[in-house]
């Protein structure tokens, strides 16, 4: 079979041709000197190497008697192609591929490292900027990578709320330093006052004391208040949530406030049965009861009534303060919860605000986790709202 590059030959003892698979001419002379080695050597078969005369190739032959009668002869002829000349085109071959995939391989890896370091150094020039105090900076991602755009929009918002902290202590310092000011110069003039004037007279240096004590209790105030949110905002201030009668906190509440109702006129009305019971951090909900007493009698206008209603609705405990003051204009109510943040309405001076008041309130309620929040109506009052879950007595 010549597509196996093998050549075979039968022949009958005296030389006549039994098969053969399309044997050339050139394998006539090898069959008769590999005949004569059959002969020659007295074996049933022999096989050797018979090398070229072109010297191209060699061949490969082996002849055998076949029968008991040894009456046939088996010629089989197969060139041998020469290995090396082979091996040699492999290993050139193999060394171009080689190159080609080194090539291949740097210019991919080239590529890919720009399509990645470019976005990665873009980000790491605006962080540098932003480590410099240029808050507000815009981390963009140049190439449409997940991992990438991912990490700037997180940096984006890290500086967002680097920029939001940074004004929030800007403004948090002003107004400390306006709220410090005041009260600061009050209490250094009117000790000088003492000091120079109404030393000797028992009457203005009371009344010259008694200014520089209430100076000092709103220093006082204003430094609790600014540890209080300080601490609700770090979350080191924990909830000690226990289960509490309103009716008494909102009476253990009011309390200090009633000698308002005989020496200035104010009238405090409750609105609140007995048993009603929620479940909070009844020390911090007093606190938030007290901050919107505080503003509903800074806010309350002639009228000097706050109203305090506390139901309960199903589940829910409810509770309102109001006053019918002046109200708050509608373009205003989302500001209210903010630090420092005024009403543009006349308010009363008999209880002195710290600023922070309603802050407060915000940061403690959220902890809470519970709804809240203010209705007001123009030339008709405000009035502040939150809830509870109710509980059952203890």
């Amino acid at each position: 079979v010549r597509n196996d590059d093998m050549y075979i030959h039968i022949e009958s003892k005296d030389g006549v041709s039994v098969y053969t698979s399309s044997l050339g001419g050139e394998y006539e002379e090898l069959i008769d000197t590999v005949r004569g080695d059959l002969h020659a050597s007295g074996d049933n078969s022999v096989s050797g190497l018979i090398p070229s005369d072109e010297g191209s190739r060699n061949v490969l032959a082996y002849a055998r008697f076949l029968g008991t009668a040894q009456d046939e002869i088996l010629y089989v002829f197969s060139p041998l192609y020469p290995v090396q000349s082979t091996v040699n085109i492999l290993k050139s071959q193999l060394i171009y591929i080689t190159i080609i995939a080194f090539v291949l391989a740097f210019v991919l890896a080239y590529f890919l490292s720009v399509r990645i370091t470019d976005p990665l150094l873009s980000i790491i020039k605006s962080a540098r900027k932003l480590s410099e105090g240029q808050y507000g900076i815009s981390f963009r991602a140049e190439r449409p990578y997940a991992e990438i755009e991912d990490l700037a929009e997180t940096l984006n918002k890290t500086s967002l709320e680097l920029e939001r902290s940074i004004n929030m202590q800007k403004d948090l310092i002003a107004n400390m330093s306006h709220d410090l000011r005041t009260p600061l110069t009050i209490v250094k003039s009117y000790a000088e006052m003492v000091r120079d004037l109404s030393g000797d007279d028992p009457r203005k240096r009371t009344e010259h004391l008694n200014v520089i004590i209430d100076e000092a209790d709103r220093l006082n105030q204003l430094v609790g208040d600014i540890l209080t949110m300080s601490a609700v905002q770090s979350g080191e201030l924990p909830l000690e949530e226990t289960i509490f009668d309103m009716k008494e906190t909102v009476d253990n509440v009011l309390a200090p406030y009633r000698i308002l109702e005989e020496n200035e006129g104010y009238k405090f009305e409750v609105h609140c049965r007995d048993n009603i019971f929620v479940r909070g951090d009844q020390a911090k909900i007093s606190q938030v009861m007290a901050n919107l007493v505080t503003n509903a009698i800074k806010y309350s206008g002639t009228d000097k009534r706050i109203i305090i209603t506390v139901r309960k609705i199903n589940k829910i405990m409810r509770c309102e303060v109001s006053d019918n003051g002046a109200g708050i204009k509608p373009e205003e109510l989302p500001y209210i919860w903010k630090r420092y943040y005024k009403s543009s309405s006349n308010h009363a001076r008999s209880a002195a605000g710290t600023g922070l008041g309603l802050s407060i309130v915000h940061e403690i309620l959220s902890l809470h986790n519970t709804r809240f929040g203010v209705k007001s109506s123009l030339g008709k009052g405000t009035t502040f709202w939150f809830e509870l879950d109710a509980a059952r007595k203890r």
